[in-house]
């Protein structure tokens, strides 16, 4: 994995710039895979988000025989909950990577806690390590179709900062790829490690659908309140 910045795909905000999401794609995807997502977030006229989609480091992916594509860490085996099953090290190199669009919003003026960060599958993982171990209080995380790698990293290095920060999990209930029950576990061990997970799953697939934007479309909205300007 390179030490070049990822190359991204970038939806400014109508209006004067008052939050950022950073939304991250899955396996074998790129920064344009979710961008036709935003218009169905539905968020209010003149929302002032700007969107930030990067484009993962292409690797050689273990899983796919070894086909080099978009992946923000190698998958080893099916068994995605499995510890020491997914490359660990690969996985924290790119949450350094994200981190540093995180800093890139701050430079622009927005302060972390109005910045949220969204992945979808392996974009998940990757989600889930950067928000609940990022020093300074970050305004949501959103975990779509997507589980934990590494827990053993996660419970020494998370932080104080992200301990109450706004969660909403997203799963197929009949997902092939990464099983609910993948998500299901994830959440269940952030609950016990004292996180508020909004939970929420849908009969499909290794996918999202039109409710499912929806509802990330409110809870951003949500997140994004207490700080908009007032009209």
């Amino acid at each position: 994995m390179s030490d070049t910045p990822l190359p991204t795909v970038e939806i400014e905000a109508p209006g004067p710039h008052t939050a950022s999401v950073i939304w991250l794609h899955g396996l074998g995807a790129d920064g344009h895979d979710f961008v036709p997502a935003v218009p169905y977030l539905g968020l209010p006229e003149g929302h002032g988000v700007r969107f930030v989609f990067p484009t993962a480091d292409a690797i050689p992916v273990t899983l796919n025989m070894g086909m080099v594509m978009p992946a923000w860490y190698d998958i080893r085996d099916m068994d995605l909950g499995a510890e020491g099953r997914n490359d660990s090290e690969g996985l924290a190199r790119s949450v350094a990577k994200v981190r540093t669009l995180v800093d890139a919003e701050v430079a622009r003026g927005i302060e972390p806690a109005r910045i949220a960060v969204a992945g979808f599958s392996q974009g998940g993982a990757v989600a889930f390590e950067l928000a609940l171990t990022h020093p300074e209080p970050l305004a949501a995380l959103l975990a779509l179709s997507t589980y934990i790698v590494d827990r053993d990293r996660i419970a020494a290095q998370r932080t104080e900062a992200n301990h109450g920060i706004p969660i909403l999990q997203c799963h197929g209930s009949l997902d092939p790829m990464v099983p609910l029950a993948n998500g299901e576990a994830a959440r269940d061990w952030l609950v016990e490690l004292g996180y508020v997970i909004g939970w929420k799953d849908y009969p499909m697939e290794h996918e999202v659908c039109a409710e499912e934007l929806t509802l990330m479309g409110r809870f951003l909205a949500d997140a994004f309140e207490p700080s908009s300007p007032a009209p």
